[in-house]
């Protein structure tokens, strides 16, 4: 028989205003789903960890014993639960019950009150113990997002509070520099590593305007109807390093130049500081897709500018005379480019014009 719940049991509001209420209660039990499911994250974060760390121990004589649990099991538990099981997530593992060791009073589940998974990851980066729970303490009782969490241990936060006379200040100059992070109420629904948890899609149109994923939704046909060997690999590819996560708009595999095309969108012209960026996500890929025999990755930045940098080509050095002699054969031109993120952006405005979505 299923129980009758009284509202008064639930996170319930009555005011002067339906809407407002209503939409209360929207909040408040998405923010309590999320939190459910975050506890159930760490905890198996945890658990891993302090399982992997008993493994480890057993053979202590081994000085590489732990190294390759760690590649066995990132192997077998990708090809089990697919995505999040990477070496260095699985190693995140072992870094987490090293550095909370205590952060759960026992496997049952009691714990603490807790931050995000991604929270906990990113403490990860701090060595000393005494500053790394200093920052999850202020992290909790401040309700810093991971971003301004972030922000904080690579700006020093907590060495410039111990050594200024005027804590006041600094941390009024914080919460001033961080306060556009602050505002993103809705960053937990937007985090990847839920979604690869519960092992569902991400939904990543969070990153992209309603004109950023018209021009790459026809980018995308533009390019498969080239002609020019381009296979779809993925829209708004997740890869992390250690202290963010990145999108990369378009992936595709090209079979003539056999290899990947990665494509960044901006909407501002393109600065030697996004170039850098694809540089990154080209180490990246070459590390963690690229199959022997593969071609180095390619990849392609965009501007949504009317500009003549409407897209720079970006391969690592050493590699540029592949790219000039071969590349450029089977890649779609600047002009080629510029004209069709023109056209879709014509389309766009006659589309918000006369109030179509279609």
């Amino acid at each position: 028989m299923n129980k009758i719940i009284n509202p008064d049991e639930v996170d319930y509001r009555q005011s002067n205003s339906i809407l407002e209420d209503v939409k209360y209660i929207i909040e408040t039990s998405r923010k309590a789903a999320y939190q459910a499911v975050n506890v159930a994250l760490v905890q198996r974060n945890w658990l891993l960890g302090k399982r992997i760390v008993e493994e480890e121990l057993q053979n202590a004589d081994r000085a590489e014993y732990g190294t390759e649990i760690i590649i066995n099991l990132s192997k077998e538990l990708t090809t089990t639960y697919g995505k999040g099981f990477t070496k260095t997530n699985i190693y995140s593992f072992v870094q987490f019950y090293k550095s909370f060791p205590k952060i759960f009073h026992s496997v049952s589940g009691k714990s603490l009150q807790l931050l995000t998974w991604t929270h906990y990851r990113t403490l990860l980066q701090v060595a000393d113990p005494i500053a790394r729970d200093w920052y999850a303490k202020e992290a909790f009782e401040q309700t810093w997002n991971v971003r301004t969490l972030q922000r904080n241990i690579s700006s020093q936060y907590y060495y410039r509070m111990l050594k200024t006379s005027k804590p006041e200040l600094v941390e009024a100059e914080m919460k001033e520099l961080t306060k556009v992070y602050q505002a993103d109420k809705l960053e937990f629904i937007k985090n990847p590593v839920i979604a690869e948890f519960l092992n569902l899609t991400p939904n990543t149109e969070h990153t992209e305007s309603k004109l950023e994923t018209a021009i790459i939704t026809n980018l995308q046909k533009f390019l498969m109807e080239l002609g020019k060997g381009y296979a779809f690999v993925a829209r708004q590819k997740h890869i992390r390093t250690e202290k963010q996560d990145y999108f990369i708009d378009l992936v595709f595999f090209n079979y003539i130049l056999n290899c990947f095309v990665l494509i960044d969108l901006k909407t501002s012209k393109v600065t030697h500081q996004d170039v850098g960026q694809m540089d990154m996500y080209i180490r990246m890929y070459d590390e963690l897709e690229r199959k022997e025999g593969h071609n180095p990755t390619l990849g392609i930045v965009l501007c949504t500018d009317t500009d003549a940098d409407i897209a720079r080509y970006s391969i690592l050095n050493g590699n540029e005379q592949l790219f000039a002699s071969k590349y450029k054969l089977y890649l779609p031109s600047e002009e080629e480019l510029r004209a069709e993120i023109e056209m879709q952006k014509q389309i766009f405005a006659l589309q918000q014009g006369d109030g179509s979505n279609e």
